[in-house]
């Protein structure tokens, strides 16, 4: 028997919850059709209602759970406002106020200068360059990630005693103690934040930059990926995929501003506003993938910056304008960001990105 089409969303939901985290038990999924059923909604105001009501999310996945719904009801990820709406996320997808797409006909000049027109589409991602560079990634990064002490304690020397090996070992030895046991705090790696810029004019990076995300992600013991341009879209689920191909696949699925404008100010204001995904960088590096390019002033960049450098152990920026010994930024934004960052360094290359990752904790430790 075929599913009718528009209860489609409504048995997509709960599957969509349970797969970022949140309890959705079989009793509540039957309780929220019900519900739906019994207020006869004249919206998908009504429909969020009623999810709120069944599946109860705390006040600090508030912001997660909407981005679900949101997801599977509109078909879309959090959107950016434009420059001078209000930050909070719209009841429903309302395409005015963007440029219309570009006519087929005419030249593409992606690449060529940043802009804010919001332009969606599918691709089809092809990493393979970046290759040798993620592989060394893998094989580097459990050394070299930069990483932080735990609350948890290990055997091992210089500690402090440990009374509970101490009194095993002098059960097995009749009461001899020939030397005190220790244990000391162990470390773990620091949680990781990369966010990647796939505007139009970093069109020619972007696949190399998510094949090396998808390494990142299967190396590291806590890592988040994001995508910016006109939106915001999470893809750490699609790249846990252990096969490269299909978790390029997937996540291009899940992105729809695919080389289109570019507000990093905004959708980094978006990230922070959600207290699960600002929840990210606390104690973490913060790794962000873009040449900078933002349209009009950097008041946005500016603020959304020195907010995760007040959250971040560090913050690294990687551009492709900077493979150059002698850059210096020019736009008004990069300039103002500049004494924010912990290090400005080269992102032209899949292996030169992989470099300045792994090299970043040396990098630290020297400032």
């Amino acid at each position: 028997m075929t599913t009718p089409r528009a209860l489609a969303p409504f048995l997509a939901f709960p599957p969509a919850l349970r797969a970022d985290g949140f309890a959705a038990a079989p009793e509540q999924t039957e309780a929220f059709l019900a519900a739906v059923g019994l207020l006869g909604p004249r919206s998908l105001r009504d429909v969020r209602l009623a999810a709120r009501a069944v599946f109860g999310p705390g006040p600090e996945r508030q912001g997660a759970f909407d981005a679900v719904f949101d997801r599977v009801f509109f078909g879309r990820e959090i959107a950016a406002p434009m420059p001078g709406e209000s930050e909070e996320l719209p009841a429903a997808f309302d395409s005015a106020g963007f440029e219309a797409l570009p006519d087929p006909g005419e030249t593409d000049q992606s690449g060529k200068q940043a802009t804010e027109a919001e332009r969606l589409a599918r691709r089809a991602l092809d990493g393979g360059s970046a290759g040798e560079a993620a592989r060394r990634l893998l094989r580097r990064a459990a050394r070299d990630l930069p990483r932080r002490r735990s609350r948890r304690l290990a055997p091992g020397r210089g500690g402090v005693a440990d009374p509970r090996r101490a009194f095993r070992m002098m059960l097995r030895r009749d009461g001899e103690l020939t030397a005190l046991p220790t244990r000391r705090r162990r470390t773990r790696q620091r949680r990781v934040l990369l966010l990647v810029d796939v505007s139009g004019s970093m069109k020619a990076a972007t696949d190399g930059t998510l094949r090396l995300a998808h390494a990142l992600v299967q190396a590291g013991e806590q890592v988040e990926v994001f995508t910016l341009g006109t939106r915001l879209t999470r893809i750490t689920r699609a790249l846990a995929h252990r096969d490269p191909g299909a978790a390029l696949v997937h996540a291009s699925g899940l992105v729809a501003d695919w080389d289109g404008g570019t507000r990093l100010g905004e959708a980094l204001a978006v990230f922070l506003s959600v207290p699960c995904f600002a929840s990210f960088t606390r104690g973490a590096v913060v790794i962000i993938v873009s040449d900078g390019l933002e349209r009009g002033g950097p008041e946005a960049l500016v603020s959304a910056v020195a907010h995760l450098r007040r959250l971040a152990w560090g913050v690294l920026w990687l551009s492709p304008l900077a493979s150059d010994p002698a850059f210096r930024p020019e736009t008004g934004a990069m300039r103002a960001i500049l004494p924010l960052l912990d290090r400005l360094g080269d992102g032209g290359s899949p292996m030169a990105i992989a470099d300045e990752v792994l090299g970043f904790a040396r990098h630290a430790r020297q400032r």
